[in-house]
């Protein structure tokens, strides 16, 4: 709870992946990818529940596992490729606030395919959310490529140009652009089920730095987030060794 505001995180997690089978279980420096972003949310000052929806058993036992609630199996449409997020999360709050008699006034969504936020971060962008008075929160990290300055698209006759038009010979000076780094996403509850949507009047975004923002779609991503928590864990090994 922040601010009397009681707080839902839900972690999404379907079975079926094509760009790594198995993903959101698949054993990531000793651990199921999902345990990362259950421990993260159990870590956070202001989250109150925790739950995954997901279709799959054996994702639903190790989410409870790991200390996640599993109320409901995701009904079977709410787990293809081409399904909507927000229709996702828009189910599981129904069912919570129906079935589960659970109340709540913000809803946090956090991917089982981001293992590097930190717990701050979680915290950070709720507060974000409250005290700027946002309408939702995005979290993002700061963009390699820019549209002003080296993003081109092709155009009808086969030519090329800039994304966007404008005059700037150097990437520190065209207007900054971020990735949406699929991490952290914060909404009002009933902004959510009025709007669906993830782009709104007051949005804000929660700057993340690169190396918390990998997201997990194939084996690269994997290996390098694989990397990145060895970093993690050899600095912290070598801070507390006495010498």
């Amino acid at each position: 709870m922040y601010k009397n505001h009681s707080i839902l995180c839900v972690i999404p997690a379907r079975g079926g992946s094509k760009g790594l089978p198995g993903k959101n279980i698949k054993k990531l420096s000793g651990k199921p990818l999902i345990a990362y972003s259950i421990e993260q949310a159990k870590g956070a000052k202001y989250v109150d529940r925790i739950i995954v929806s997901t279709e799959n058993r054996e994702i639903a036992d190790i989410a409870r596992r790991y200390g996640a609630e599993v109320p409901f199996m995701r009904p079977r449409e709410l787990a293809t490729d081409d399904c909507s997020i927000i229709d996702v999360l828009l189910h599981a709050m129904d069912w919570m606030e129906k079935k589960g008699k659970c109340k709540f006034d913000i809803l946090v969504l956090l991917h089982a395919t981001a293992p590097l936020r930190t717990i701050e971060d979680i915290d950070n962008s709720i507060k974000l959310l409250v005290d700027k008075k946002a309408d939702n929160v995005f979290s993002v990290a700061e963009a390699h490529r820019n549209p002003y300055f080296n993003m081109v698209e092709m155009r009808k006759d086969g030519t090329a140009g800039l994304v966007k038009k404008g005059s700037f010979v150097t990437r520190q000076s065209a207007p900054r652009v971020f990735d949406m780094n699929a991490s952290i996403y914060v909404w009002w509850k009933d902004l959510l089920r009025k709007k669906k949507s993830v782009f709104l009047k007051k949005s804000r975004v929660y700057v993340m730095p690169r190396e918390r923002s990998v997201d997990i779609d194939d084996y690269l991503d994997f290996r390098i987030a694989e990397m990145l928590l060895k970093e993690k864990t050899d600095r912290g090994s070598s801070t507390n060794t006495v010498r």
